[in-house]
């Protein structure tokens, strides 16, 4: 036998092999895929298993959820700061500046240069505070008659609200086409009974954010223009014990 029969009687089977290794090969194969099936039937196991306990977690969730306290709520309002030079200032808010009925509006005992010296340090904090008598404890804020004011930290007497009447009105149909702005507006727009009606009405009109933060608490944010930033000021309204 010649060296070239030899190598082929080796070599041959090692690239061609015989049906029983063939055999074998379709032996493993099937086993492999038996494993696979199985592997498959626990991994289906475990999915069913995790979608029970996230099923028997989710009512605990839910409750978790409805016990957690709920987020206060914002809305962008407009706010007009305005007053006689010589008289009281108010405070007036609305959700449609073509509305001529205000949301809000109160009659603060500040005078209109004191809030302006206030003013010019760049932080003004104005709280109106009220108990929670039984005739108050339950009724809206915007609802409640009178306030104690209070000014940076300091208390300058009281608000009382107010309904407007056809002066303010006609200030703030006069105002319409102003969404921000302060200035002065002409004589015969008196507000009060002690404010003269040839005084001017000075004024601050801006948007201001409406925080809600739960029954007893409101609060609103003036937000400045992107030219003209560095003045914050913000309305508080509380209901809390023994304030009054």
């Amino acid at each position: 036998m010649t060296k070239i029969d030899a190598l082929r009687r080796f070599l041959l089977p090692c690239f061609a092999p015989s049906t029983p290794v063939a055999a074998a090969a379709s032996t493993t194969k099937k086993r492999l895929s038996t494993s696979l099936r199985d592997d498959l039937d626990d991994v289906q196991t475990e999915q069913e298993s995790q979608d029970q306990d996230s099923q028997s977690s989710s009512p605990s969730r839910a409750t978790s959820a409805m016990a957690a306290q709920p987020r206060p709520s914002k809305s962008m309002v407009i706010g007009t700061i305005f007053g006689n030079r010589r008289g009281h200032v108010w405070f007036c808010i609305q959700h449609d500046r073509l509305s001529t009925k205000p949301t809000l509006l109160v009659e603060l005992s500040i005078l209109t240069h004191q809030l302006v010296n206030e003013m010019r340090f760049g932080l003004v904090r104005i709280t109106l505070e009220c108990d929670d008598r039984s005739d108050l404890a339950t009724c809206p804020l915007r609802s409640v008659p009178i306030w104690a004011l209070h000014c940076n930290g300091r208390k300058l007497g009281f608000a009382a609200r107010r309904k407007a009447g056809d002066k303010v009105r006609l200030m703030l149909k006069t105002m319409q086409s102003t969404t921000v702005g302060a200035g002065a507006l002409p004589s015969g727009f008196g507000f009060g009974s002690e404010e003269s009606s040839e005084d001017q009405v000075m004024y601050m009109r801006a948007n201001y954010e409406h925080v809600v933060g739960s029954a007893d608490s409101e609060s609103f944010h003036l937000i400045n223009p992107d030219q003209c930033p560095g003045q914050e000021l913000s309305v508080f309204l509380l209901r809390s014990r023994n304030s009054l």
